[in-house]
């Protein structure tokens, strides 16, 4: 009787299972069919333009209607299971992200590409500086900090959801156990405040004409869309251009995989860091790798452009929405002083140093290329490219290959690269003071560096 009821159990538990995942399906596929046909109604195309995406307002729609939410219309296990979409969507935005345009000439670009590069590396360090003087004298004394707090900027704005599970492990192995919901939820408030912010900048920028660039007439519009119908209706354009997406990820995967393979000799400090490391950066080598054969053996006509772009576009949206759908509610509440303190400090600190390379630094188009960098800084690449397609969608600034280019080197340090799993590591070992001062310099050189390279445009406009 004991094994009957217990088989009985196991199989109740295998169909509630089994039909979580179905309804979890499900469901996403309802928001996938209002993501790309909400594009077609007017009131979404007038929000876009307004800066406001229709992801933002799935996922706000998302969590009012799940577990944690006001309705409670979505179990847990589809939560559960949403939860687990953040990783390979963002795999898929980054296999897209050289896949889908042509390798770019980087011929007048070096300098814009190195400040690009500049910005990125002194917000990423800048993160770092931040959050371990927020840890240090900005929490109030009664909370139960912790020394390991001191990443969460970077790791949450930066690294996003991917990053924030992968370092959640590191967290977890060095003491930190709630480490792993901080980072989640602090990736959540950087997409919510990216998208909402960077809405709030892409209005006034049109409202008082700070952006350069001109908006797409309607009937440009409407003969691009007629053109990507066509494209999705031929099945089998589609799947070629989802296999040579797979393949970047698998690149991506192998080449990690080769260098977990290969650590032993590199001693266990070296081995823990290159077994921390997540794949996207290595995506993004398969996909510039594999763009790259196909444009020295003449056959990119397999890969079509506004495929691979919309397929990027979709899983962005579809990430945005995942990761603010399947946020814990009760955690941010259980730790709100903790979160919204972090936010508003790494929210500032983006602000200043962003200001600073716009008025300084940047030449032309200063708009575009911060806000893209913004987008970047605060909720990962998706909402950087989700930013800049609404402010930039024909592409005027030049500013993606400019942003596409200097991401191959900065994804490396940053955004879920070296130093973001090289941080808890070295916080553990060298303490919060000595790690938060090396941040401190190393961002301070940065901003020198960009002064110097940049003195003769700086002398002009401060004329």
């Amino acid at each position: 009787m004991l094994l009957k009821s217990l088989n009985i159990i196991s199989l109740q538990d295998k169909n509630i299972f089994s039909n979580s995942i179905y309804v979890s399906f499900f469901g996403f596929l309802i928001i996938i069919f209002f993501l790309i046909f909400g594009r077609r109604l007017k009131l979404a195309v007038q929000l876009e333009r307004f800066g406001l995406p229709i992801a933002v307002i799935s996922g706000i729609l998302g969590i009012s209607i799940g577990p944690f939410g006001a309705i409670h219309f979505l179990p847990k296990e589809t939560i559960n299971v949403w939860s687990n979409f953040p990783t390979p969507l963002l795999s898929l935005v980054f296999a897209t992200l050289m896949m889908g345009r042509p390798i770019p000439n980087i011929s007048g670009l070096v300098k814009p590409i190195f400040n690009q590069f500049l910005l990125a590396l002194s917000l990423g360090f800048g993160q770092f500086f931040v959050g371990g003087l927020v840890v240090k004298y900005f929490l109030p004394p009664t909370m139960d900090t912790n020394p390991l707090m001191g990443c969460l900027i970077e790791v949450g704005f930066e690294g996003g959801h991917g990053a924030a599970s992968i370092i959640g492990e590191s967290f977890n192995r060095l003491g930190f156990p709630n480490g792993l919901d901080l980072g989640l939820a602090m990736a959540t408030m950087g997409l919510l405040s990216s998208s909402l912010l960077g809405s709030i900048f892409i209005f006034l920028g049109r409202t008082f004409g700070i952006s350069d660039t001109e908006e797409i007439s309607e009937k440009k519009d409407n003969q691009k869309e007629n053109t990507k119908i066509g494209i999705f209706a031929d099945l089998r354009i589609l799947i070629i251009n989802l296999g040579f997406s797979g393949l970047a990820i698998s690149f991506g995967v192998l080449l990690l995989k080769f260098l977990k393979y290969i650590s032993n000799p590199f001693g266990d400090f070296s081995r823990e860091i290159i077994f921390s490391l997540p794949v996207f950066p290595f995506i993004l080598i398969g996909s510039l790798f594999i763009r790259y054969i196909l444009e020295k053996t003449k056959n990119t006509e397999f890969i079509s452009n506004i495929l691979q772009r919309e397929i990027g576009i979709l899983s962005t949206d579809l990430l945005i929405f995942s990761a603010m759908a399947s946020l814990d509610i009760s955690i941010v509440f259980e730790n709100w002083k903790i979160i919204l303190v972090f936010t508003i400090f790494g929210l500032l600190w983006n602000l200043i140093c962003i200001a600073y390379f716009a008025y300084f630094i940047f030449d032309d188009y200063w708009f575009e290329k911060s806000l893209i960098e913004f987008g970047n800084s605060t909720g990962v690449v998706a909402s950087g490219l989700l930013l800049l397609r609404l402010a930039d969608p024909k592409n005027i600034s030049r500013t993606l290959p400019i942003f596409t280019s200097k991401q191959l080197f900065a994804q490396l340090i940053l955004s879920g690269g070296f130093f973001t799993v090289l941080a808890p590591l070295m916080i553990a070992k060298i303490g919060i003071d000595y790690w938060t001062e090396i941040c401190a310099v190393i961002t301070f050189v940065i901003l020198l560096i960009a002064y110097i390279f940049n003195k003769g445009e700086l002398k002009k406009s401060l004329k």
